[in-house]
């Protein structure tokens, strides 16, 4: 799940060290059409406040009342609730379907420590999966195993009964090359859930009039890849056909675990690329991570096809693997 700077887990420990108390509640479990995927979170503070959503608004009010007491009780629960098709509806959803919610109250259930380390672990962007009983709660982190949760960005109940909740940091794309396909590919990369940042130091080129509210950094590409930080969250997408752009990036992209490493150009102008890179010491399997010619083979003409056939391969190889 992505996170914002305070979402449910760092406002509860927030609440909870200033005494509010905070009771975090998960959506451990959905069948039907239930509005909130598996993992979503809200927390209840002691005085009543709610922040974040299970349901999209349908049970909110019961899952504070019930957070409210497991505070009380020092307990941690499992809610059930069936959304009819009626209720569902009211509040702008097609149709209903089942979700369980676990609240687990801090301090009592879910330990002030663990909570600060899962707060710790987002800020870092450290990929972690807390694990616990999926009917009492009350667990610890992990980043080992569960490679397949952590590829989907998928929380949910194991065959054993633990509950597992994937904390991935947020997905981003380094974009070097502020051309036409960037223009396109960028908003793509916002709506499929990306943090896109823009790479070039020509200026004209990355202006907030081409790329309205976007971050650009107007540095050469290895400098501006030290400031972003190449990590297995994010993509690298080259676009400037320029080996005085492109290389550099790719010297220090092919010695990072970017998921996903792309370059514009003919399959000419790749293997140029290649014969490039291997003169300066890479070896064939480093090399062979480059996505080029970049996109899925999907006959792309214009700047804007490119830009989905670009996406597309890189949403592939982010679930399926290179």
């Amino acid at each position: 799940m992505s996170q914002s700077p305070k979402d449910a887990p760092e406002l509860a420990l927030e609440w909870h060290r200033a005494g509010r108390g905070a009771a975090l509640a998960t959506v451990v479990e959905t069948w039907g059409s239930a509005p909130r995927r598996v993992g979503a979170q809200m927390v209840v503070s002691g005085d009543g406040q709610i922040e974040g959503s299970v349901s999209g608004g349908c049970v909110e009010g019961a899952v504070m009342v019930e957070a409210m007491d497991a505070l009380d009780s020092g307990k941690g629960t499992l809610l059930e609730f069936g959304v009819s098709d009626g209720d569902a509806f009211a509040v702008g959803l097609a149709c209903g379907g089942t979700i369980k919610v676990l609240v687990e109250p801090v301090g009592a259930v879910l330990s002030e420590e663990v909570l600060a380390e899962l707060v710790d672990a987002r800020a870092a962007r450290k990929a972690v999966a807390y694990v616990c009983d999926a009917e009492t709660g009350g667990g610890v982190l992990t980043s080992e195993g569960f490679e397949d949760r952590f590829r989907m960005d998928r929380s949910g109940v194991e065959d054993d009964g633990r509950f597992v909740a994937i904390h991935n940091p947020p997905l981003r794309v380094a974009v070097v090359g502020a051309v036409h396909i960037a223009q396109a590919l960028v908003p793509m990369a916002r709506i499929a859930g990306f943090d896109p940042v823009i790479v070039d130091p020509r200026s004209a080129f990355g202006s907030e009039a081409r790329f309205p509210g976007e971050k650009i950094i107007e540095d050469w590409p290895d400098e501006a890849m030290e400031q972003i930080g190449l990590d297995a969250r994010t993509a690298l997408v080259l676009l400037t056909h320029d080996p005085k752009l492109d290389d550099p990036a790719l010297h220090i992209a092919l010695k990072s675990k970017a998921f996903y490493i792309g370059a514009l150009g003919s399959t000419r102008t790749h293997a140029k690329r290649v014969e490039r890179l291997t003169e300066a010491g890479f070896e064939e399997a480093q090399i062979a991570r480059i996505h080029g010619p970049i996109g899925l083979d999907i006959g792309a003409a214009s700047p804007a096809e490119i830009a989905v056939s670009i996406m597309g391969e890189l949403l592939r190889v982010l679930r399926k693997g290179a």
